[in-house]
């Protein structure tokens, strides 16, 4: 977070002079950009520091007809559930409804119920959401790119 304190004090003078309609508009700008990002690193199963994710349990039982495992948070990663909000003072990607809360114990490796009636199982850590080091520059980039025009 030391990164994103000094890009904020950096910044701040300089949105300060922008009028409330154009901080509105960068920060559209950048939590799209935000949430895209997000998605391409959710679809390459990759936490923000480049590592991968852990892996899926093995099934205990080999069931006939099985159904193929596709990659984790598949679904989740779409803009219907990982929304990007914009304000002038705040721009925000994050997720919204049910899926919040199983993002949330994936995110921070909580324990939780595997099924509504079925045993307990406590997920490892993936982190869904975070700022990788380039990912700030990115910012930092697209910020200096809107205030040059």
């Amino acid at each position: 977070m030391d990164d994103l304190q000094q890009l904020d004090d950096w910044l701040a003078p300089l949105l300060a002079k922008l009028t409330p309609a154009k901080r509105r508009t960068l920060a559209r700008e950048i939590a799209r950009d935000l949430r895209r990002r997000q998605q391409q690193r959710i679809a390459a199963q990759q936490n923000p520091d480049g590592s991968s994710y852990v892996p899926r349990k093995p099934l205990l039982r080999d069931r006939k007809g099985q159904i193929r495992r596709r990659a984790m948070f598949g679904k989740i990663r779409q803009a219907s559930y990982l929304k990007a909000q914009a304000t002038p003072d705040e721009a925000s990607v994050g997720f919204s409804g049910r899926v919040a809360r199983i993002a949330s114990v994936h995110q921070l490796g909580l324990r939780d119920r595997v099924r509504p009636d079925g045993p307990e199982h406590t997920y490892p850590q993936r982190r869904l959401l975070g700022l990788a080091p380039d990912e700030v520059e990115g910012l930092r980039d697209h910020i200096l790119r809107f205030l040059s025009q």
